[in-house]
């Protein structure tokens, strides 16, 4: 009798040892599958931007000869100013030279730029240089008011670097659509 009594003892004691272990145990499968989620969902995002791009936002890529190159962050955030921020920047250029982001549209909208009325982009209306440093390296967040245009306007859109002095195409993009948000 006084074994079973132990026993009893024991096994009481031992429960919440146990139950605590299964708990963990669960905890760690739901961490584990948590992650495994997120896992999915970011493989997920990543796919549908490279299928389907957000027209309001572009990540242009600029590129040259050799190993010259360039980006722009197109952003129109969603405010009633309808700004277009470029942040653009240039690699492996000209050091300390003067260059310029200009871009060109078309309303055919078939992924294919043929536009050539190139505008000269800056700050608003105002042309701003990009300038490198000693490296060949530039930087520089460039602003685009877009509140003449109309919202869902669509287009192709594709940008390219110039030399500020001899105006020779250095970068150039390739073929965007864009719709003003």
């Amino acid at each position: 009798m006084r074994k079973n009594i132990l026993y009893a003892i024991i096994i009481m004691a031992a429960l919440p040892i146990l139950n605590f272990s299964c708990k963990k145990e669960s905890i760690q499968k739901e961490a584990a599958q948590k992650e495994q989620d997120d896992e999915l969902e970011e493989m997920a995002s990543e796919n549908a931007r490279h299928c389907a791009p957000d027209s309001f936002n572009l990540d242009v890529v600029l590129a040259g000869t050799g190993n010259r190159k360039g980006s722009i962050k197109f952003r129109q955030d969603p405010d009633p100013e309808k700004i277009v921020t470029l942040d653009t920047k240039i690699k492996h250029l000209e050091p300390n030279h003067d260059y310029q982001l200009q871009r060109a549209v078309d309303q055919t909208i078939d992924g294919n730029c043929t536009g050539t009325a190139w505008l000269t982009l800056g700050l608003g209306l105002t042309p701003q240089a990009i300038t490198t440093n000693g490296g060949g390296n530039g930087h520089e967040e460039l602003w685009r008011d877009l509140s003449a245009v109309p919202s869902g306007a669509v287009f192709d859109i594709h940008f390219r670097i110039i030399d500020a002095t001899t105006s020779a195409v250095v970068l150039t993009s390739g073929c965007y659509q864009y719709t003003v948000r």
